[in-house]
């Protein structure tokens, strides 16, 4: 029904109210998820060219468009964070479940395995997908001096690690170049400090 969907999109609304720790570029304030999802969206589309293997860019949209929906319940946790990880997923899972549930089937169904396709990195369009939403934190850190990085105390081994092999997974052209700019702005201080 029309009020199903409707519904569902007054809930997705939440998803501007939650904050992540990287904040726009010259703005005091953090971003939210749903900034950042666009942002994000229109990174893959134009990484396309680049990416690893030829991908349908319509369903690395759709894969990008659903891939925070769970953090409206759970809140967002730092890209750099590996602690908990499995709990966090587990605590999404449910989250999506509620949230795309609104929704009639099958386009809860569909929304469900966009999700799941998302999470489980496997086809070309999940790489890519994954590759713009690792690369853009540090693409916004990069253009920030290193602010969450140095607010949060995350090294630039860290970076590297987390997010140098989805990246090249995805997009290995991208990954060459922030590589590269990781490199020179550790020579800069722009990280954290290790504990």
């Amino acid at each position: 029904m029309i009020e199903d969907v409707l519904a569902f999109i007054i809930e997705i609304d939440k998803l501007k109210g939650v904050l992540r720790k990287v904040k726009p570029l010259g703005l005091e304030r953090y971003e939210n998820p749903a900034e950042h999802t666009w942002q994000i969206a229109l990174l893959a589309w134009s990484l396309e060219p680049f990416a690893a293997s030829p991908v349908d860019m319509n369903r690395v949209i759709k894969l990008l468009l659903v891939h925070d929906i769970g953090e409206i319940d759970t809140g967002d946790t730092m890209a750099f964070v590996t602690d908990g990880a499995a709990e966090r997923k587990s605590a999404e899972r449910v989250a999506i479940e509620r949230i795309f549930g609104l929704l009639p089937a099958p386009r809860r169904d569909e929304m469900i395995a966009l999700w799941q396709e998302f999470d489980d990195e496997v086809t070309p369009e999940a790489r890519l997908a994954h590759a713009a939403d690792r690369a853009m934190p540090v693409l916004l850190n990069l253009a920030n001096n290193g602010q969450s990085w140095r607010e949060n105390g995350i090294t630039y081994e860290r970076v590297v690690k987390r997010v140098g092999p989805q990246i090249d997974a995805g997009c290995p052209a991208l990954w060459q170049h922030l590589k590269r700019r990781l490199a020179e702005e550790n020579a800069n201080g722009w990280f954290g400090i290790r504990p």
